[in-house]
Order: structure tokens, then C-alpha cells, then sequence
């Protein structure tokens, strides 16, 4: 006790010499070692050490329980992680290697020197990509699995003039299909102005055309000619022959019509058999049974003929046999003078009666 009385009362001396000394300017310390049990309360102005130096006019550093307080930090770097528990505010540049976020809201340019990169951990990022939210529902453009793609919820429209490619071909534009686009399943087409198909052709399971035998079918799918138009038991064929000749008509057992008006006209049966309705005109010569026959008549005959019923056939003497009714004529093939014209029945039989007619003179 009687040391801190003695240095309290040298302390007291002291400070009462420098309050009566005003010459004295400055005090001296020549013990440079200072301990912080030497120093309670009180301001320290200019303070300097090896690694620190002071030169605030104002309180810039507040040192509490909760941490370190300031206002501002200027520093070049951050040597040691940093753990921001609040927000964030940087009104200059963000430079970083890379960035790790939860969420990004922004409403800014964003310019870019690399790819955008979505991540997934052991399998592709599937359901990643571009994702608009607002409105009824999610806009997406994202990554899709079974097949790998990029899938879509809206629309895509590209700048006009501008085309779908695959591996640097076209094979969409505005107005056209690209060359490497051979196999379609359309099922709609509008106005064709032209159409070139290599291969067989199916329409409608109705036309049906084999590119391998070269023949159309309509309504059936094995046609028995070049154009073939069938229904459920009738065929109608347009076929080219060996010895360079069309033929017509059907391929079935059934009846051939030529029409007119919705009605028939020439009918040729399955047998062979030719009706012509109606009134006939040939404006032409005419030939039955003959290949050739004579221009000076306007009919050719190569058999018998029957009028209003009566036969006319040519003989060279009256017939030996067939069934012959009154009237019938046969006409002689070898006229002499003296002989006749030909023979007449005048009485139906078989051969039935005849008799000489026209005796030719001498």
C-alpha cells in the first residue's frame, strides 16, 4: 500500500509540473514497451504498427461481442472462404470461376463467352433447360428421355426465309420439303400441280398400282392387265397383245355394254354374242365372216343370210339335209344357159321341198 501511495503521489507531482510548465511541448516515453494493462479507455489518435496504421478522423472500426462492425472494407482480395448470411449487393463486376446458385432472378442481359450447361448427377439432365412459369401453365424447353430429345410445350417459329436442317441439308422450309426427304406417311395434301413417284403406288385401298408387272388396278389389287377396273366379281381390262394389238372388255364371264345416254346400245354376251339395240347405221362397207372383202358392195357376207325371216344361202344344187322353212332360197354357184337361177322351198321340211326357179336362157 505504501508503494501505490508513493507512485500515486509522484503521478499527482508530475501532472501538476506539466500544468504549470507550459514551455514543455512534448513528454518523451523512454520505456517503448507498452502492455494493455498500462492502457483503460482514452483515445489513441495516428496509431501505427508493423502491420497496422491508423489514419481515421472519424470512428470507422466498431469491435463488439457480435463481431467486427464497419462501414466500409476496401481490399483487393479475400484470401479465405467467405459465408454471407444475409443479402448481397455489388454495384460493380462479379468476376468467378464458377458460380453455384438455387435460384436466379433477374431481369438483365446476359452475354456469354461459353455454352449454357445443364448437369445431371449419374444420368443426362433430364427436365432441364429453359422453363417460363406465369399464366396457366409452364412454358418449357427442356431435355426429354425415351428417345433423348429436346422437348417443347409451345410453338417453334424461325425468321422467315430460314430452313430446317439436319446434318447441314434441308429438309424443311417455308414452302418446301428438302431433296433428302424420300419416305413420308402424309395423309392430307392439297393442289398438286405436279407429282413424280418412283415405286408402287396404294390410294385409298382403291387405286392400286404395281410398279414390277407395270399395272393399274382400280378396285382390285392383282389387276389382270394394264388398267384394270374391278368390283366384287366383274373386271374390266385395257390390255396390249403380242401381235401388237389393244384388246377391251372384261376379264370375268360378264356381260360387255357399250352406252349411251345411261343406256345400252352394243351388248356383247360372255359367249360372244353381239346385240346392237336400237337403229344402227354403217356409214362404211361392212364384212361379216370375211378378212377381206370387195369395195364395190356395201356388204360381204361370207355364210348365209336370213330376211324377214327366209334364208338366202348360194349352193350348187338344193340342199341334201337342215331344216329349211317355205321361202327359203338357195341360189346356184354355177349358172349355166339352160339352167336356173336357183331353188326355192315350197314346203318346209328337212330338207323340206324344193323347186328350180328363173330358168336362164340359152
Amino acid at each position: 500500500m505504501a508503494n501505490i501511495r508513493d507512485s500515486l503521489n509522484n503521478l499527482a507531482t508530475v501532472l501538476e509540473e506539466l500544468q504549470q510548465n507550459e514551455s514543455i511541448q512534448e513528454i518523451e516515453i523512454l520505456d517503448r514497451s507498452l502492455s494493455g494493462n498500462k492502457i483503460n479507455g482514452g483515445k489513441i489518435t495516428n496509431f501505427a504498427s508493423a502491420g497496422i496504421k491508423d489514419e481515421a478522423k472519424t470512428t470507422a472500426v466498431i469491435v463488439k461481442d457480435d463481431g467486427l462492425h464497419v462501414d466500409a472494407i476496401h481490399t483487393p482480395k479475400i484470401a479465405n472462404k467467405l459465408s454471407i448470411d444475409g443479402d448481397l449487393k455489388v454495384n460493380g463486376e462479379v468476376h468467378a470461376t464458377k458460380l453455384h446458385v438455387d435460384e436466379i432472378s433477374a431481369d438483365i442481359r446476359n452475354e456469354r463467352t461459353g455454352p449454357l450447361e445443364f448437369k445431371g448427377d449419374t444420368a443426362p439432365a433430364y427436365g432441364k433447360g429453359l422453363i417460363w412459369t406465369g399464366g396457366d401453365y409452364a412454358k418449357q424447353l427442356v431435355l426429354q428421355a425415351n428417345p433423348d430429345r429436346v422437348w417443347s410445350t409451345e410453338h417453334i417459329d424461325i425468321q422467315k426465309d430460314k430452313e430446317y436442317k439436319i446434318n447441314n441439308a434441308t429438309v424443311l422450309s417455308e414452302n418446301s420439303l428438302g431433296s433428302t426427304v424420300v419416305n413420308s406417311n402424309l395423309r392430307t395434301l392439297g393442289t398438286l400441280k405436279g407429282l413424280n413417284v418412283a415405286g408402287d403406288i396404294r390410294i385409298d385401298d382403291f387405286v392400286n398400282y404395281d410398279a414390277g408387272s407395270e399395272r393399274l388396278g382400280l378396285g382390285t389389287e392383282a389387276p389382270n392387265a394394264m388398267l384394270s377396273l374391278a368390283s366384287f366379281d366383274h373386271e374390266f381390262i385395257v390390255n396390249p397383245t403380242d401381235a401388237k394389238q389393244w384388246k377391251v372388255g372384261t376379264f370375268s364371264t360378264s356381260e360387255l355394254q357399250i352406252v349411251t345416254d345411261d343406256t345400252p346400245r352394243i351388248t356383247i354376251g360372255p359367249n360372244g354374242h353381239v346385240r346392237v339395240m336400237n337403229k344402227t347405221s354403217f356409214l362404211q362397207k361392212v364384212g361379216i365372216g370375211v378378212n377381206n372383202f370387195a369395195e364395190d358392195v356395201d356388204l360381204t357376207v361370207a355364210g348365209s343370210v336370213r330376211i324377214e325371216n327366209k334364208k338366202f344361202e348360194v349352193g350348187v344344187d338344193i340342199p341334201s339335209s337342215g331344216n329349211y322353212i317355205k321361202g327359203d332360197i338357195v341360189w346356184n354357184a354355177n349358172p349355166q344357159a339352160g339352167g336356173y337361177v336357183g331353188w326355192i322351198c315350197v314346203r318346209e321340211g328337212t330338207p323340206g321341198e324344193w323347186k328350180p326357179f328363173a330358168q336362164i336362157a340359152k
